[in-house]
């Protein structure tokens, strides 16, 4: 760590990782506090069909943490760049609509960013806050917190990949 003056390491993997479908990875090797929170709805009364494709409950994903080296700059510019673009459509919801097109699986589909840590991995997710803040405590880091919402599209997609997430979770346990 000869020359690293954050007093940071970097992991083998990061604590968590935000992509936005193409080219664009951020990971965020210093994660101190990934926090999930999820509001279930009530049922609507209606017909069996109209609650089948209602959404049951939204997700609120906050994390906190560093965005360390000399690097941190390029992350914080890259941070704030997939925020804004997820507004707009990302690769992801581009790729992942052609190919759920061409196989005839339109509730494939995915947008927004998605979200990869040990606790979930979620697609369509949105930015809705996010907080800089260089502290003297620091040198050569970023405190950074993200508050994602999760707007999904009505699909079995999301339900898959919280199941792949506790693999996820078990193989960084293990790393």
């Amino acid at each position: 760590m000869s020359g690293n003056k954050s007093f940071h390491d970097y992991g083998v993997l990061p604590s968590a990782l935000i992509w936005d479908g193409g080219l664009l990875f951020i990971p965020l090797w210093v994660v101190s506090e990934i926090t999930l929170e999820q509001t279930f709805h009530l049922p609507p009364i209606g017909s069996a069909g109209m609650r089948a494709i209602a959404p049951v409950k939204d997700a609120t994903l906050r994390l906190r943490g560093l965005l360390v080296g000399p690097e941190r700059y390029a992350w914080k510019l890259a941070l704030e760049t997939q925020a804004e673009a997820a507004q707009r459509g990302t690769a992801a919801a581009a790729l992942t609509n052609a190919l759920a097109g061409a196989v005839g699986a339109p509730g494939l589909a995915a947008g927004g960013l998605v979200v990869a840590t040990s606790m979930t991995i979620r697609t369509d997710m949105q930015v809705k806050q996010l907080t800089f803040a260089a502290t003297s405590a620091r040198r050569e880091a970023l405190d950074v917190s993200l508050t994602l919402e999760h707007v999904p599209r009505p699909s079995p997609l999301g339900k898959l990949l919280d199941v792949a997430a506790i693999g996820v979770g078990a193989l960084a346990d293990f790393g």
